[in-house]
Parts: C-alpha cells; sequence; structure tokens
C-alpha cells in the first residue's frame, strides 16, 4: 500500500519508529546516526528522536557514536510467543505438507487413553466418521496414537494395554496384547507407524511423532489416506518423507517459541498429554 493510499488511522511516526528497529539485523547488529537515517529513508534529525526516544526507552543502546538493539526488544515479541499453542505452530507446516502430498494431515494428543484431533487441515472425505477438532479416537487403534504410546515407559505401556477395550473395531484390528506390544515395539524402533485398516476399513494412516527441545514426545501428526488408492509401501515411500521434513519444521518452531519464552506452547486448551 503507498503512503498515499493509507488508512485515516495510520500512524506515520509508528511505522517510521519500527522501520528504525528493524534497520537492526544480524550482519548491522550496530548502526550510525547517518546509516539508520539512510536504511529508513529518514532525515538525521528524524532518526536521531527516533533512536534517542528508543535510548530512553530502553530498547537502544549508545556510546555516543553507534547504536545497537538491547535485549529489551525481545519483550515485543514475547506476548505473541506466549499466546502461541501448539496446534497454532503447527498449523502452517500442516498446510505446507497438505499441498504437498495433497491429502489430509491432523495433529493429534493423547488424553487418557485417546488421541484428540487438535489441528486438521483437510483435503477429501475419506473417512465414514466426521473429523473435526476434538474429535476423539482409542489411541492403539490409530497411527498417531501408536506413536505416542510406543516412546513411553514399557511400565506405562503395561499398565494402559490392561485397561484398554481391545474390541475388534475392522477385522484387521490387533485384539491381543501380545501383538499389539509388538507393534509398540517396532514403532519405537522405527520411529513411524502405519496402521492398516484397523480403525476403519479402506482406511490407512502414517503417523509420526512430535518432540520437544527435551525430546519428549509431545503430540504426532498423520496423513489417512485411501487404502484402495495407496499400498503400505507407497506411503512409506512416497509420503513418509513429506511428513518426516514436515515434523521437523515444525520441532524447530517449537523449539524456538520455548526457547523464547521458556515454556513449550500449551497442546489444546483443557488438553493435557500422556495423562
Amino acid at each position: 500500500m503507498s503512503a498515499g493510499a493509507r488508512e485515516p488511522h495510520f500512524v506515520r511516526s509508528f511505522e517510521r519508529g519500527l522501520a528504525v528497529i528493524r534497520a537492526f539485523d544480524a550482519e548491522r547488529p550496530s548502526l550510525t546516526l547517518s546509516e539508520v537515517a539512510r536504511s529508513c529513508d529518514l532525515t538525521r534529525a528524524a532518526a536521531r528522536r527516533f533512536l534517542l526516544t528508543l535510548v530512553d526507552l530502553g530498547y537502544v543502546h549508545t556510546d555516543g557514536r553507534l547504536f545497537r538493539l538491547t535485549p529489551r526488544v525481545l519483550e515485543l515479541g514475547y506476548a505473541y510467543l506466549a499466546g502461541f499453542t501448539l496446534p497454532e505452530l503447527a498449523e502452517p507446516h500442516l498446510e505446507h505438507l497438505v499441498a504437498q502430498v495433497r491429502e489430509s494431515s491432523s495433529l493429534c494428543v493423547l488424553d487418557g487413553d485417546d488421541i484428540v484431533y487438535v489441528a486438521r487441515v483437510p483435503t477429501r472425505r475419506i473417512m465414514t466418521a466426521t473429523i473435526t477438532v476434538g474429535t476423539r479416537f482409542p489411541a492403539h487403534v490409530t497411527s498417531v496414537g501408536r506413536v505416542i504410546l510406543a516412546q513411553l515407559p514399557d511400565e506405562e505401556i503395561e499398565t494402559r494395554l490392561a485397561r484398554v477395550d481391545l474390541r475388534p473395531l475392522t477385522a484387521r484390528t490387533l485384539v491381543s496384547p501380545e501383538p499389539l506390544r509388538a507393534e509398540l515395539r517396532r514403532v519405537r524402533r522405527q520411529g513411524y507407524a502405519i496402521v492398516d485398516q484397523e480403525l476403519e476399513e479402506g482406511l490407512r494412516s502414517v503417523a509420526v511423532p512430535v518432540r520437544d527441545r527435551d525430546g519428549e514426545v509431545v503430540a504426532a501428526v498423520n496423513i489417512p489416506v485411501a487404502a484402495g488408492r495407496n499400498s503400505v509401501e507407497s506411503v512409506r515411500r512416497d509420503l513418509l518423507p513429506h511428513l518426516l521434513a514436515a515434523v521437523a519444521r515444525i520441532e524447530a518452531d517449537l523449539r524456538e517459541a520455548t526457547a523464547a519464552t521458556g515454556r513449550a506452547p500449551a497442546a489444546a486448551p483443557g488438553i493435557g498429554t500422556h495423562r
């Protein structure tokens, strides 16, 4: 938008003040008054007023000739990062993943013995059940549930297997503790899970865990596909690499947000993990 097309409420001096802050970067951490003026297309007098105001507010330090930002500028982004939830952080990466593979993708967390959908980017409907944020399924029959369960201590896995209802949802559902135990061990070793028509006939799904900066699994991302169009091998060959890359980007953003705020973004309001 050109200067002449600005809305009546637009405060030009505020825009210029932000431009002065943005003039500093990793390549130019220290700048002279003339350099700031030139970078922001300001007169020396205007640049001086902005810089000295920022000095008075504690956002800029000067030795009399050079100016540099102070750590206080981090406060400007703290409120934004502190209010970020994991679904909000993950959603742009899910959108990118869906655009790449042309299949739906979701972020899920473990809540009790269920997985809960906390973010979802759909493409087409492939399940009988309508999936929305807040939808729950038994964790042990889903790919997202298995990659989270597989990372739990063996004692906790045993406790969970002893209490969950292992009734068959399809003819392929694992309904005995030992085969399910063995599958979780395999998922733990390989770092991903593929569930083949155990939750619903005609549905295959692949999932990868999302880890925080301490290496703890806090969520999982999946790609569900129609079994008639995608073999298990094609899921592993064509979809898994994209899924792994998307999760790596989510984890990088999660580490950055945690480092900036000192705490990890919440999974979702009212939903815990590993409970």
